[in-house]
């Protein structure tokens, strides 16, 4: 998946109110940067980190600059987190994930549950219809280990028990995490930081809700899906 318009470098003064970040450009230049991203950001908003940023000639778009990626250790980060789902419908649209290659109609935000879209719906001929749940992977707090949550996520607990109840009406559920970092090659649920979710991930694996996990390679030209990775308890 390429970006609109390849990524400029900068670096972050501040983020607040969630959605916005202050940003030095090189030319020196402070300016506002859109954050798609309503999560905690840990370990993603220190002051003075690389950040990369794309532009937009938009009149109607007020802010003229998103803020995609930043730099962690080396580390490039993707820091919109609807990136994972373009990623992720680019790679089920491709065939390119193996375990779920055989679905042909690939569709997104289809209604199901209690007032819920599923990220995916995926269909195909003499096949069970497939739910597919995404989550954007960016924390690592031991090297080569990523983790999901970064914060405490009840609607993320309402979405495995919901996968769980389609598993139970005769469909197959997966819940697909993406780890949107380069510098990991396992995967690993954050139990101190959210109790309730984890619980939730054993109710549903015991429900027969799969759970998957890849890698990405981000750059400053786009995001890629690379491989799957192991999921640890």
């Amino acid at each position: 998946m390429d970006f609109h318009t390849p990524l400029i470098r900068a670096t972050l003064l501040r983020r607040y109110k969630r959605f916005l970040a202050d940003v030095k450009l090189e030319d020196g230049r402070e300016v506002t940067a859109h954050v798609a991203n309503p999560g905690s950001m840990l370990g993603m908003k220190d002051e003075g980190m690389v950040v990369w940023l794309e532009p937009n000639g938009d009149p109607k778009r007020k802010l003229k600059y998103s803020w995609k990626l930043a730099e962690i250790g080396g580390a490039m980060v993707v820091v919109d987190t609807a990136m994972a789902n373009v990623v992720v419908g680019a790679a089920l649209r491709a065939g390119a994930i193996g375990k779920l290659a055989a679905y042909t109609d690939v569709r997104a935000e289809v209604k199901y549950g209690e007032n819920s879209r599923i990220d995916f719906l995926l269909q195909g001929d003499g096949l069970p219809d497939c739910y597919v749940e995404v989550k954007s992977v960016t924390l690592s707090r031991q090297a080569g280990l990523a983790e999901f949550p970064d914060s405490v996520t009840k609607r993320g607990t309402k979405h495995l028990r919901e996968l769980s109840a389609m598993v139970a009406e005769g469909h197959r559920a997966v819940m697909l995490y993406l780890v949107q970092r380069d510098d990991c090659d396992g995967f690993a649920l954050a139990a101190d930081i959210d109790v309730e979710y984890a619980r939730a991930m054993v109710e549903a694996r015991n429900a027969d809700v799969e759970a998957m996990c890849f890698s990405t390679k981000p750059t400053a030209f786009g995001v890629n899906l690379v491989e799957e990775l192991p999921i640890y308890k």
